[in-house]
């Protein structure tokens, strides 16, 4: 796989995401140390993950991660703050809730890949590195032409394989522009995780440290 080098406005753009960022330089690339980054901006406080052996209520969570901000869905990518609200629906893909996401997972008879666009220091169990995809530019760039191969090989030329993308929380645009690249790419069961690993901590799922697979 292609090493690349991001645009100096998405790099800027990614900086402002809590927690900080390990850089990663290719597609399932092993994160490398986070570096020192700009206090984010102020946001809504996350919500305490309940305690051991608390009984989450995941439909109560499915609707929070719902939420409808009246940010419009867009199918470009996004080239602003990658820290903002996001949109509750998105063009060409579907929104999977922790629920749903759990229940994909588990499945023994589906085979579902999920992609951590987010490269912090956590990550759901055997996700796969796929941060260079949140970048934004065109779906004619090198950047997606890279993430094109990349999903040739682990989909081992599927198209139809369903897809998950995340990142930090509803409040997270760089799953948004993960899930457009690969439904431009021409995958058919594109899923965007839009509640993130914070949602998913909320409901008391397991996570690890992030590193090479």
């Amino acid at each position: 796989m292609l090493r690349f080098l991001a645009p100096r406005a998405a790099l800027l753009a990614l900086a402002l995401l809590p927690p900080p960022l390990a850089a990663q330089d290719s597609f399932g690339g092993q994160p490398a140390p986070p570096a020192p980054t700009p206090a984010p901006p102020t946001a809504p406080r996350p919500a305490a993950r309940p305690a051991a052996g608390a009984r989450p209520d995941l439909d109560a969570q499915m609707a929070e991660e719902r939420q409808d901000f009246g940010v419009p869905a867009t199918a470009e990518l996004r080239t602003g703050p990658m820290h903002a609200p996001t949109p509750a629906t998105i063009p060409g893909a579907q929104v999977i809730t922790t629920r749903g996401l759990v229940e994909l997972l588990g499945s023994t008879e589906v085979r579902a890949l999920l992609f951590d666009v987010l490269g912090g220091q956590e990550r759901i169990p055997g996700a796969i590195g796929a941060v260079p995809a949140a970048q934004a530019g065109s779906f004619r760039d090198q950047t997606q032409q890279e993430f094109g191969g990349f999903l040739r090989q682990v989909t081992e030329g599927n198209p139809d394989t369903p897809l998950v993308f995340y990142c930090l929380s509803s409040h997270c645009w760089m799953s948004y522009n993960a899930a457009l690249r690969a439904v431009h790419l021409g995958y058919r069961n594109v899923l965007w995780y839009r509640g993130g690993i914070e949602a998913w901590k909320k409901a008391g799922q397991r996570v690890e440290p992030n590193g090479p697979r």
